[in-house]
């Protein structure tokens, strides 16, 4: 089908999936997660071949992002699982103003209605995005990169008939056929059919959106993440978070990209990681730090990249202030965090750094939905309006004023 005849179908589902009850939608999630299991093997099939396809175009880390096995099927089944105990956004009533002559006005949440996603080499995503749209009420409508197309379509077969075993549409879940770059601009200009759009990618992805969207569009994913050490730091504490915050997934967009060092513990905590082990990162120096540590002279570009792999910009500072102007002008407004025993310090940070997440001697990769205890996420908005953050179920509805009366004319 065309990228259009594919919104014509979200549209068409879009009232059903809108007023469906929570009932009727944590039923659709119990047997989506369901049939996510029953499908296992050809889901696996489906990726094995998208990541032989991959080998050789992309890193090794992405081909991490790309690559399924039973356990973390099962752990998308969780996922979507986890959604059916928390509490649905769609019809909550968010405040209650009664005026003078009598009317009662509710301001009420509910779905945006047609929500488009487009993402890369994650399939992870696909089941992620189609439950927090379905829980909040909303048609989800996937755009996968080509590495992944064949992994995403396998896991969308399994979602639609968890859907249509629930009496609901399997339309409320689409995924686009097209792969090309046309698919993506056509869903960025296609007002009437999509509510709002999330891309989830790199820089290129986000930069098109921001260029090219006619429909609303969150910006989201860009993360150059920094963790600052102070002169304060406990360095068992900042060992193990930089340590985590950069290899434990550096795949992903809450990974450390950016080391910050405080000038009077830069050679202590050199001489710790010796002693506690180096671990396997290749470094990337400002001149400072070239004095102290074996690595590369960082380049030109080097703070301001999103390396996504084994890549660590390291710069020397002289002082919490100078280490918080460094981030206002290299940040994509992602996570930071401030590794420190100074209250005045920590004060200092959290209240100067502008992201979505500000940390204070915890590492970076814990900006996600599910850390968070929002279920799965959609992605984490790096702008301000409407979302910021995690985004979760409540991100994904808007309201609207519904007023009573008993006859009241103005």
């Amino acid at each position: 089908m065309t990228t259009k005849e594919i919104l014509t179908q979200a549209v068409t589902a879009k009232n059903a999936i809108n007023s469906a009850d929570t009932e009727t939608k944590n039923k659709a999630l119990a047997n989506m997660a369901d049939a996510l299991l029953a499908h296992t093997d050809a889901i696996l099939e489906a990726n094995k071949q998208d990541v032989e396809a991959a080998r050789g175009k992309i890193s090794d880390v992405m081909i991490d992002r790309l690559m399924l096995d039973a356990g973390r099927i099962e752990g998308m089944a969780k996922g979507i699982r986890e959604l059916i105990d928390l509490d649905d956004p769609a019809g909550k009533v968010l405040r209650t103003v009664e005026r003078p002559n009598g009317i009662v006005i509710e301001k009420t949440a509910v779905p945006m209605g047609v929500i488009a996603i487009i993402y890369e080499s994650r399939p992870n995503v696909t089941s992620d995005a189609a439950a927090l749209c379905i829980k909040s009420g909303n048609v989800c409508v996937l755009r996968s990169g080509k590495e992944a197309w064949k992994s995403a379509n396998a896991v969308v077969t399994a979602l639609k008939e968890g859907m249509v075993k629930s009496n609901l549409p399997g339309e409320g879940i689409q995924l686009i056929e097209d792969t090309s770059r046309e698919s993506s601009v056509e869903l960025m200009k296609a007002v009437g059919y999509v509510d709002l759009l999330i891309p989830r990618g790199g820089p290129g992805l986000i930069r098109s959106c921001v260029e090219n969207a006619k429909v609303p569009c969150i910006q989201t994913g860009t993360g150059i993440c920094h963790v600052y050490v102070d002169e304060s730091a406990d360095f068992e504490k900042a060992l193990q978070i930089i340590e985590n915050a950069k290899t434990s997934r550096p795949s992903v967009c809450n990974a450390e990209e950016v080391l910050l060092v405080h000038s009077a513990v830069a050679e202590k905590l050199v001489e710790e990681r010796k002693e506690k082990g180096e671990i396997p990162v290749e470094l990337r120096l400002c001149d400072r730090a070239a004095k102290i540590i074996s690595g590369t002279l960082a380049g030109a570009d080097d703070f301001d990249t999103e390396f996504l792999d084994y890549i660590l910009a390291v710069k020397i500072v002289d002082s919490v202030e100078e280490a918080v102007e460094h981030i206002s002008k290299h940040s994509t407004g992602h996570s930071e965090a401030i590794i420190t025993e100074s209250k005045e310090a920590a004060d200092y940070f959290t209240m100067r750094v502008d992201s979505a997440a500000v940390y204070v001697n915890v590492s970076t990769r814990f900006t996600d939905g599910g850390e968070f205890g929002l279920g799965c996420e959609m992605g984490i908005s790096t702008q301000k309006l409407h979302a910021r953050g995690p985004m979760g179920l409540e991100e994904l509805c808007t309201y609207k004023y519904i007023i009573r009366g008993e006859g009241q004319i103005r």
